[in-house]
C-alpha cells in the first residue's frame, strides 16, 4: 500500500481503481480526471480492500483481471460481490474487461456491479462512465431521498 497520504474534502468526488492493464489504467485515470473525481489507484487485493472500506467512493472501476489470471482469481471483485450492499452503495461500481458487452445488464447483474465494460470501448470509457453514474443516481434516487428523509426524522427526535 502506498504510504502517500491523500486527503478527501467533502466537496470531492472520490474514485478508486483497480487495474493490472497499465494502459486500461491510464485511460480510465484520464477519463475519471476530466470528470472532476480524485482518482486513487489500487496495486494489490488488499490494498484495494482498505482504501475501499476507508473512503465512500462515488465511483470505482475494477479490471477483470486485477492481479489475476482469470476472473474467478479476481480477489477485490469476490470481496465487493461478498459485501452486504448497505457496504457498498455509495459506489457506481464498473467492471472493465474483454469477455463482456458494454452495458449488458445480464453481465452487470451476473457479477454484482452496476455496469460492464468492454475494454475495446475505451476511447468512450469518459462518456461510458458519465453514464453509468447517472443510470446508478436514477436507480437509487428514491432509495437515498427516503433514507434522508428517515435519517432527518430520526435526528430531530433524539
Amino acid at each position: 500500500m502506498s504510504t502517500q497520504f491523500d486527503f478527501i474534502s467533502a466537496n470531492d468526488k472520490p474514485a478508486l481503481l483497480a487495474f493490472s492493464t497499465p494502459e486500461w489504467l491510464e485511460a480510465a485515470k484520464t477519463a475519471l480526471t476530466e470528470l472532476g473525481y480524485k482518482v486513487h489507484t489500487a496495486a494489490t487485493h488488499s490494498d484495494f480492500l482498505i482504501r475501499f472500506s476507508q473512503v465512500h467512493y462515488q465511483v470505482v472501476i475494477v479490471e477483470e483481471l486485477f492481479a489475476a489470471n482469470n476472473l474467478s482469481e479476481n480477489l477485490a471483485l469476490q470481496a465487493l460481490q461478498a459485501m452486504p450492499m448497505n457496504h457498498r452503495r455509495h459506489a457506481t461500481v464498473i467492471l472493465l474487461g474483454n469477455s463482456f458487452q458494454t452495458f449488458s445488464p445480464l453481465q452487470a447483474f451476473q457479477h454484482s456491479v452496476h455496469a460492464v465494460i468492454n475494454s475495446s470501448e475505451l476511447f468512450l470509457l469518459k462518456q461510458l462512465i458519465e453514464k453509468a453514474v447517472a443510470d446508478n443516481t436514477m436507480f437509487l434516487h428514491s432509495f437515498r431521498e427516503a433514507q434522508s428523509r428517515v435519517l432527518s426524522s430520526v435526528t430531530k427526535s433524539e
